[in-house]
C-alpha cells in the first residue's frame, strides 16, 4: 500500500484507489498480433498494475487505452473453439425452454462477436439482435451466420435510442463482456433501460474468487478493465435497481460466474440457494477485507518463478519448447516472465488471423498447428489452459516422438497422459 501512488478512481464507486493487487510491470495490449513487416516497429507498452477498491472490493485497471483502441478491430473469434461453441449451444437450448422463448421474443447479446451464440438462437427462429463493436468481427456474424448486428458500442445512450425505436429484450446476454467495459455504470444502466418486463439477463465472467485460488494471473490483461466477484456484481447491478437472483459456476476460462438478474422490485424472484452459498464462500475466503487482496501479489510472483525454473531447466537438456495457442492471456503471461523465442520457438494458433504474426511484446512466430508435428518438440506449453482438455486430446499424436504438455497455471506442470 503506497502513500504516494494512487489507481485513480474507483469506476464503480469513486473512492480513490490506492491498494495494489497485482503489479504485472508494462505489457502491450494483449491482442495486438504484430505483422511480420512491422516487427522491428516501436510497441506500445502500458502499466498492468491491478488495483483494489477498498470501498466497494472491485479490483481493476485503469484505463490506459480507450475501448475503441482496443476493440474496434479485434483478433478474437469465439468460433475458433469446440468447446465454446459446445457452451455456447447447450445455453440457447437451455434459455429456449426456460423462458419459453419463441418467434415473438427478442434476444440481444452484448459484444456478440462473430455470431458464435445467437447462430442457434437464428437456427431456432427466434429473433436476435447482436451489438458487437469490432466491424472485422461483426461482418463474420452477419455475412456467415444471419446474426443481424449492430457495430456500435453498447451504454446507456445506445439503449436509450433502441427502447425510442421500439426495441425491449426478453433475454440479454453477454459473455465475457463486463470485464471489459470501462463505464461499468453506463453499461448496467443501459441493460437496465433495454431489458422488458420481466425479462432475463444473463452475464458471464471469469469468477475473482477462482483467479485468486489458482494463481490465474494470466487474466489480467489491458482489455479486462475489471475483475469481478459475486458480492461486488450485486453491489453493482443493486445500484441501476436491477437484482442478481441466482449464480451459475462455470467451467469456462478458468471458472467463470454466470449471473442471473432481473428487474428489482415485488415481482423479482427469491434468490437462488446456490447464490446465498457462493456468497457465502466469498465472504468466507476474505473478498470483503483487504488483507486477502494484498497476498494475491506473492502468488504471483512464485507461480513466475516455477515456470521459468522449469523452462531453463529443460532448456539447459537441450530440449525444444513450443507454444499451443496465442490467446490474450499468454501474451500477459509470456510478458511478464519474460518468456521470449529463447524459450518458445514458436507458438500455434487455429485462427488463420494470426498466422505470419508474432506475440505482442515477445515477439514470438505464430503458425498454424500442423508445425507441430512438423517439428516434433519435446514439451508444448500450453498458453490457453483454460481450454486445456479439449487441446490435450488435439495434441494426443505428440505421444508418438515422446512429447509432452506442459500447463503454465496454477503452477507449471507437466500433463499426466493418463488424466
Amino acid at each position: 500500500m503506497s502513500d504516494e501512488l494512487t489507481g485513480g478512481p474507483c469506476r464503480f464507486c469513486g473512492a480513490t484507489l490506492t491498494r495494489t493487487f497485482a503489479d504485472l510491470g508494462m505489457s502491450p495490449l494483449c491482442e495486438s498480433f504484430v505483422p511480420a513487416d512491422q516487427v522491428n516497429a516501436m510497441e506500445p507498452f502500458y502499466p498492468l498494475h491491478t488495483w483494489v477498491c477498498d470501498e466497494c472490493f472491485l479490483v481493476q485497471l485503469q484505463e490506459y487505452v480507450s475501448r475503441e483502441d482496443i476493440f474496434t478491430e479485434y483478433a478474437y473469434f469465439s468460433s475458433y473453439s469446440d468447446a465454446w461453441l459446445e457452451h455456447a449451444r447447450t445455453y440457447v437450448e437451455a434459455m429456449i425452454a426456460e423462458r419459453n422463448l419463441g418467434a415473438d421474443s427478442l434476444v440481444v447479446e452484448l459484444a456478440s462477436n462473430d455470431g458464435y451464440l445467437l447462430q442457434y438462437f437464428v437456427q431456432a427462429d427466434v429473433p436476435v439482435l447482436g451489438i458487437e463493436p469490432a466491424a472485422n468481427v461483426a461482418k463474420v456474424a452477419v455475412d456467415e451466420r444471419n446474426v443481424p448486428t449492430l457495430v456500435e458500442f453498447f451504454d446507456e445512450e445506445l439503449a436509450r435510442r433502441l427502447v425510442a425505436e421500439g426495441t425491449r429484450a426478453d433475454l440479454i446476454a453477454g459473455n465475457n463482456v463486463l470485464a471489459q467495459v470501462p463505464d461499468l455504470n453506463t453499461f448496467v444502466a443501459g441493460m437496465k433501460l433495454l431489458l422488458a418486463p420481466g425479462g432475463l439477463i444473463t452475464i458471464e465472467f471469469p469468477h475473482l474468487l477462482r483467479l485468486i485460488e489458482e494463481n490465474q494471473f494470466d487474466t489480467i490483461y489491458h482489455e479486462h478493465f475489471s475483475y469481478f466477484s459475486l458480492v461486488t456484481s450485486e453491489r453493482i447491478f443493486a445500484a441501476h435497481g436491477l437484482v442478481i437472483h441466482d449464480v451459475e459456476e462455470l467451467w469456462t476460462h478458468g471458472g467463470s460466474l454466470r449471473i442471473h438478474a432481473t428487474h428489482a422490485g415485488p415481482d423479482a424472484p427469491a434468490l437462488s440457494e446456490r447464490l446465498l452459498d457462493l456468497r457465502q464462500r466469498e465472504l468466507d475466503a476474505g473478498l470483503e477485507r483487504p488483507e486477502t487482496y494484498e497476498l494475491f501479489a506473492e502468488q504471483v510472483r512464485e507461480t513466475k518463478r516455477k515456470l521459468l525454473e522449469f523452462l531453463i531447466g529443460v532448456k539447459r537438456q537441450g530440449a525444444q519448447v513450443v507454444g499451443y495457442g496465442a490467446p490474450g492471456k499468454g501474451n500477459t503471461l509470456l510478458n511478464y516472465c519474460g518468456i521470449g523465442p529463447d524459450f518458445l520457438d514458436y507458438t500455434v494458433d487455429r485462427n488463420p488471423y494470426k498466422h505470419g504474426r508474432y506475440t505482442p511484446g515477445t515477439h514470438i512466430p505464430i503458425h498454424e498447428p500442423g508445425r507441430i508435428a512438423e517439428t516434433k518438440p519435446d514439451y508444448v506449453l500450453i498458453l490457453p489452459w483454460n481450454l486445456k482438455d479439449e487441446i490435450v486430446a488435439q495434441l494426443a499424436y505428440i505421444k508418438e516422438w515422446g512429447g509432452k504438455c506442459v500447463v503454465p497455471i496454477p503452477q507449471a506442470a507437466i500433463v499426466d497422459w493418463s488424466e
